[in-house]
């Protein structure tokens, strides 16, 4: 986690700088300097609610997002929500105005997985990054899931949105195995050169959703809806450690334990397994 990456800075070492420490750890020196504004009681609960309603209809946006939550009494307008919903990560899956134009400059790569049929484990692996709430903040949580059996191959959890933990969650992805397609949206740390190239390196096909496809990544996010329903709404993380302690007993439910009933009631993992 990010947190403990900057608890390992020295700020007192002789001989490294905290620019060579800060790359070193994969940290954005900038953001070692930055004390947090505690956040107030009243956006916690904002976002706490627009968490919830993102995840009962991830086919909402701002402006339905908002639409609901005035309905309900909260007194809140467009461009907060709109804000809150950026710095939380989400973003409806059905295509927004401008998608065509949105990011042309970077690395955005094809679609692949049209008219394709899922028949093995380690045929398309997805990934994502959904927002994990605390009493007191948050969580960014990516994982990878492999779309034939559900199985959560990796993931990560921070608390920033930072390029490094995306990276680690891929990176022990592929050290697990190596998909033929790699399926992502189209966000800024999937389009990043460096997670492309550690794609590209290990030999998988890089996919991602294209226009007018709202439900290309319908796995993941059937995934986010599972923990959030099964776990992180039924408790309040004091910590980023608490928080990472209970997703991983969770996870490893998920993948162990949990019967599917897509997979005739086997669990991911006897899934995985078995099909590999």
């Amino acid at each position: 986690m990010r947190s403990e990456r900057v608890a390992m800075i020295d700020w007192e070492h002789p001989e490294l700088a905290i620019q060579t420490q800060a790359a070193l750890l994969g940290l954005n020196r900038t953001g070692l300097y930055y004390r947090a504004v505690p956040v107030s009681p009243e956006e916690l609960a904002l976002k706490r609610r627009i968490d919830e309603i993102y995840t009962a209809s991830p086919f909402y946006g701002s402006p339905k997002i908002t639409a609901q939550m005035n309905k309900e009494g909260w007194g809140i307008n467009h461009k907060r929500v709109e804000h809150y919903m950026r710095e939380m990560g989400l973003m409806a899956i059905y295509p927004g105005p401008n998608l065509s134009k949105r990011r042309a400059s970077e690395g955005v790569w094809p679609y692949l997985l049209r008219g394709i049929e899922v028949v093995a484990p380690n045929q398309v692996f997805g990934i994502d990054i959904t927002y994990i709430r605390m009493r007191q903040g948050w969580l960014y949580l990516v994982a990878v899931l492999d779309w034939y059996s559900r199985y959560v191959v990796a993931w990560e959890t921070d608390e920033t949105l930072e390029l490094p933990f995306v990276l680690s969650a891929v990176d022990r992805a592929l050290a697990c195995a190596v998909p033929t397609i790699f399926n992502s949206d189209q966000g800024s740390h999937f389009t990043s050169s460096q997670y492309t190239a550690r794609l590209l390196a290990a030999g998988t096909r890089i996919s991602m959703d294209g226009r007018g496809r709202a439900f290309d990544n319908i796995f993941v996010e059937r995934l986010w809806r599972t923990i959030k329903y099964e776990e992180v709404y039924l408790h309040d993380y004091d910590t980023p450690r608490q928080a990472r302690q209970n997703l991983t007993r969770y996870l490893a439910f998920y993948n162990d334990v949990r019967l599917h009933q897509a997979l005739d009631y086997r669990t991911p993992a006897e899934v995985y397994n078995t099909g590999r």
